[in-house]
């Protein structure tokens, strides 16, 4: 090539990658705790929401509490944007199921029925297989869920993601759970 080539291709290709090197080194924007605890809080009805405690988990699956609660319920605010991390609140037992499905454990241990809201819906990677984390995700609308083994055949319930209605997501795995797309 000749320099006249050269150059012009260096002039081409340097503000491009300057644009690049910005963009890598610039630390994404940090979000306040009070935009964090709304959007937490905003998952539940509002009986619920006022009295909850909310605490955030970090990339490193590190709990940080935001805000102290007095009604047995936890909101997290999820993370914008990540298929499955969408905000909630849950009861202690709903907690459980969740801390064991993150641990990666065999089944959940809570020994009761977990309750959780996501009333400003939600998306997961699939509506039949847990482990699933790629693919095109589904979209939920506001629900709320009963953590708890739910069994399709003895219920009748469906086992497709719908829009309306109840339906049993995960159905077959230990992590089975009642779906009802419904505000409460």
């Amino acid at each position: 090539m000749n320099r006249i080539a050269i150059s012009t291709l260096f002039l081409v290709c340097l503000p491009a990658t300057a644009v690049v090197a910005q963009t890598k080194t610039v630390p994404p924007r940090a979000e306040s705790t009070a935009t964090k605890v709304a959007r937490a809080i905003s998952a539940a009805p509002a009986n619920i929401a006022k009295a909850a405690k909310v605490v955030d988990i970090d990339d490193k699956g590190n709990e940080i509490p935001l805000k102290e609660g007095t009604n047995g319920f936890t909101c997290y605010p999820g993370h914008p944007g990540e298929v499955g991390a969408q905000p909630y609140c849950a009861n202690e037992a709903g907690v459980q199921w969740e801390r064991d499905f993150a641990a990666h454990k065999p089944k959940p241990t809570n020994t009761e029925p977990g309750i959780e809201y996501m009333l400003q819906g939600g998306t997961d990677w699939s509506g039949s297989d847990p482990k699933a984390s790629s693919g095109t995700p589904i979209r939920e609308p506001p629900h709320w869920m009963i953590m708890w083994p739910f069994d399709p055949k003895a219920t009748g319930l469906s086992v497709k993601p719908k829009q309306t209605g109840t339906w049993v997501m995960w159905a077959g795995t230990p992590y089975a759970h009642l779906m009802i797309n419904q505000r409460p």
